[in-house]
């Protein structure tokens, strides 16, 4: 391999390496704050949080390799520009095109790579974290006091301390309303101090009480029978325990394979087999409309054939333009209601077999569009690597200053361009095709563009020829317009006189 094209491959591994780390650990943090509040405060084992943030890094890859390609290679390519070694290249006889030929070749590879990833890594990486994060978001926040708050999370209890110790584990002036037999809380319990601790299997929650009073009131059990038995009792203790049950604050893992049908956790092959069959549910659904209200369209009765009676045997068959007129008198209003009773089914019928059709057509169009989302993240990276290649020999910048403001802006274009065109073509408003690839071929000009500004050495960025544009122009404009600046040191005040009569 040639010096230049090993050396190029070098500034570009790095930055590469080093802007997907940093753009994978923001869209992390910025998950982490989406689902703050179903994280904290449940107790979770840092096992948990940990495989959780790994499976969500693995769904991020569609979004953190082209936007740090993109700016890797901004950052390369502006780093040999502003160093002049471009220069030094192009001047070795090697153009441009030559030298970006082998990182075409390593980023068709990563192309290739995230299209495998994304067929047969993403959708298991969909269903991990689609199963663990529905079992985290239902899961109970854990047992906590609030001094002076009743708190209802344990089923059948409400329990409330005017104060406990620093660590949490001392509860004071303990009060307990026990419901978990009937609806209403006729037993009440009272104690001074309540240490509470958990059992072996931390599946029961203990309360051990001391100096305390149980009320149970037995006539709250049954209030339509009187019975004068019926008593109120009280009990008195130095200590005594009492268990809650705490299976419901257990995280409890869901079966996976009540996720495995969902379209963002299937894979080519199983994407293809399950638009076949949703079609074949659709074409089944829509054969079956006109047979079963067919029997409620009376093409052949007496009433819709009624014939004129000046018509005759041997002549043409005239039918009347009137038909309430074609049934008597007294069954027009039981044949109105029977009609119109017919007409309520049919209405329901085919709004009911509606419904379904637009049941099944949204999901083929969720798979047409996970389908073409496969190949799209490989295009992508290719685009954009196409795009911020030539970009960075433009604007001759490196570091993560100006190339990260540009790619951001043109990462931002392409993401918006996709975001609107998907949701576009999930509403059914444009087909699935052109709604997922719409900014790999709106963008695509841009960087044929790019690339021929890059090869043929154009400023395109340069603010200093604009300007020098901008202010030649205006100058023309002045001089059309006969406004000459009079106060020019250069010129003596005789001779701009003379200059302005002319003009």
């Amino acid at each position: 391999m040639k010096k230049i094209h090993l050396l190029i491959l070098k500034s570009f591994i790095r930055p590469f390496i080093v802007t997907f780390f940093i753009v994978m650990f923001v869209l992390l943090m910025l998950f982490l704050f989406k689902y703050i509040d179903d994280l904290i405060g449940k107790g979770f084992e840092w096992y948990v949080i940990l495989e959780l943030l790994w499976y969500a890094a693995a769904t991020n890859v569609a979004m953190a390799l082209p936007l740090s390609m993109l700016l890797s290679s901004i950052m390369t390519f502006g780093n040999l520009g502003e160093s002049y070694e471009l220069v030094a290249i192009k001047a070795a006889g090697v153009s441009l095109r030559k030298a970006m030929a082998p990182l075409f070749l390593l980023v068709g590879l990563f192309s290739a790579g995230a299209f495998l990833f994304s067929d047969y890594i993403m959708p298991i990486a969909n269903l991990k974290m689609g199963s663990l994060l529905y079992d985290v978001r239902i899961k109970q926040a854990d047992f906590f006091i609030k001094p002076g708050i009743f708190n209802n999370t344990i089923p059948g209890y409400s329990i409330r301390a005017e104060g406990k110790s620093k660590d949490g584990k001392i509860l004071y002036d303990l009060m307990i309303y026990d419901h978990s037999k009937n609806s209403t809380a006729n037993n009440v319990l009272l104690a001074e101090e309540g240490y509470i601790y958990n059992s072996p299997d931390n599946n029961t929650m203990i309360l051990k009480l001391k100096n305390g009073v149980r009320y149970e009131d037995s006539r709250a059990k049954d209030a339509r029978v009187y019975n004068p038995r019926q008593q109120f009792t009280r009990f008195y203790f130095d200590e005594t325990e009492q268990k809650f049950d705490m299976s419901a604050f257990q995280m409890k893992r869901t079966d996976e394979n009540l996720f495995k049908s969902h379209h963002a956790m299937l894979n080519l092959k199983q994407l293809k087999h399950y638009t076949d069959s949703n079609a074949h549910q659709m074409d089944s659904l829509r054969n079956t409309v006109f047979p079963e209200i067919k029997s409620y369209y009376y093409y052949f009765n007496d009433y819709y054939k009624a014939k004129d009676t000046t018509a005759t045997l041997a002549g043409p068959i005239h039918y009347q333009k009137d038909f309430i007129s074609t049934i008597p008198t007294e069954k027009r209003s039981m044949m109105i209601s029977s009609a119109l009773s017919q007409v309520r089914y049919i209405k329901d019928v085919v709004m009911l077999k509606a419904d379904e059709d637009d049941f099944y057509s949204n999901k083929n169009i969720l798979y047409n569009v996970e389908f073409q989302r496969k190949f799209t993240l490989a295009v992508s990276c290719l685009l954009l690597f196409s795009i911020g290649a030539p970009l960075g020999a433009i604007i001759r910048k490196g570091g993560l200053g100006l190339p990260v403001v540009v790619a951001i802006i043109f990462f931002l274009i392409y993401h918006i361009i996709s975001t609107v065109s998907e949701k576009s073509a999930k509403e059914g408003n444009i087909d699935t095709f052109w709604g997922m690839w719409m900014a790999i071929f709106v963008l695509s000009p841009l960087a044929i563009f790019l690339a021929y500004k890059a090869a043929s050495d154009s400023a395109l960025f340069d603010i200093e020829q604009y300007r020098l544009r901008i202010n030649k122009a205006l100058g023309w404009v002045k001089a059309r317009l006969g406004m000459v600046d009079r106060a020019q040191p250069s010129l003596p005040k005789s001779l701009q006189d003379d200059y302005i009569k002319s003009s």
